[in-house]
């Protein structure tokens, strides 16, 4: 059996969706006879992604400076055995100590950046992340055995950086979802579903809704659900009030099954923003039988493909148009849509299917023999 130790900055369920990804991943891997991984992790509270599960290994935090780091997680990762090491994420001390000890062990590592190589994600804190990589990240990188990216978009962007390294394009997972369309809204609902955060533009969807006519609104209502950067989602309950419109709820943070429940309910998901690296609330979404629009800043163009959403350039105007469409549309053509948007993901996405190719991944880095269709050189 191969044995793999992950690390990633943050677990919890508020951090975001890096931590999602890690614990789906994981989850399905440790179903599987071939390959067991572990995770360790600082902050060790009840607010950890699956507390309690055996391959979740805490230590008690100790992080210093806002690099964050840490004796204690030092030495945790100095005394594993493993065959591979897989860190998640970048620009942290986990990160590179990761690195650091596969080095120190002659041992293969693995990086997955979730999206923070993309020249979005670089732009914020530039001349901080360019000091870590010139310092730090280029020569970690460079190092990995392999760069788990999520999508061929990233990958673009991460040769273009100039790292040859292999490069395996495996989706996220998506665990089995039970949740249908069996309790949708009466009312047409458009919804937005995840962190408030200002490159998340979820103004958009308040300008667009803003922009129907009031016979139009008094059809349909605008969810916004989550919670984040205060200051933001203060600035779009206060851009509501002036505006003065009616059927728009903010709902607050849910997770778990609630939130899958949100998503079931709804007519059909947004997802504004300008760039997504996966954008795992859309394939949450699907698997719920829920359309998604999402903009072409996400590697959704299956969404068109499969006709199971919306996959448009990231502005008011095709919002407009396409909320439009659904209040024509009728729930029958929805739920014809959500039934193909189920399909994508059970083919493409579902929690199995990934952990295969992980696996396959993983045997390949330390047996050079039969490279998957997956991984690019």
């Amino acid at each position: 059996m191969i044995k793999v130790v992950h690390t990633v900055n943050a677990f919890t369920a508020t951090s975001g969706g890096t931590s999602t990804c890690v614990y789906d991943l994981l989850s399905a891997i440790n179903t599987r006879d071939d390959v067991h991984a572990d995770i360790i992790v600082t902050k060790p509270d009840k607010k950890l992604m699956g507390y309690g599960e055996p391959w979740i290994l805490p230590v008690e935090y100790d992080e210093k400076t806002p690099f964050g780091i840490s004796a204690n997680l030092r030495d945790a990762l100095q005394q594993t055995n493993a065959d591979i090491y897989h860190t998640n994420g970048l620009w942290r001390y986990c990160n590179h100590l990761t690195a650091t000890i596969a080095r120190q062990k002659n041992k293969p590592f693995v990086f997955t950046p979730h999206g923070m190589l993309y020249p979005q994600a670089l732009a914020i804190s530039k001349w901080k992340k360019q000091l870590l990589r010139w310092t730090i990240f280029d020569k970690d990188i460079r190092g990995a055995a392999c760069i788990h990216v999520t999508c061929e978009k990233e990958m673009e962007y991460i040769r273009a950086l100039g790292f040859s390294n292999p490069v395996a394009i495996i989706g996220n997972p998506v665990p089995e979802i039970d949740i249908k369309h069996t309790n949708r809204s009466e009312k047409v609902t458009f919804g937005y579903l995840g962190r408030l955060h200002p490159r998340k533009k979820v103004e958009r969807l308040i300008d667009a809704f803003a922009n129907l006519t009031e016979e139009e609104r008094n059809q349909c209502e605008l969810v916004i659900i989550g919670s984040g950067e205060h200051d933001y989602e203060m600035s779009l309950q206060s851009k509501v009030s002036q505006l003065k419109i009616q059927n728009i709820r903010f709902l607050g943070f849910v997770e778990g099954e609630e939130k899958l429940k949100q998503l079931a309910r709804l007519s059909a998901l947004f997802v504004p923003s300008d760039y997504e690296n996966f954008g795992m609330i859309i394939s949450e979404a699907l698997s719920c039988g829920t359309p998604v629009w999402a903009s072409t800043g996400t590697p959704w163009k299956l969404l068109n493909e499969c006709k199971c959403g919306w996959w448009q350039e990231p502005n008011v105007e095709n919002i407009i148009e396409t909320m439009r469409e659904i209040l024509t549309m009728g729930p029958k053509k929805l739920d014809e849509m959500g039934e193909f948007g189920r399909k994508v993901v059970q083919e493409h996405f579902a929690a199995q299917v990934v952990a295969q190719q992980m696996s396959e991944l993983y045997k390949w880095i330390l047996t050079k023999q039969s490279k998957p269709s997956f991984v690019y050189e």
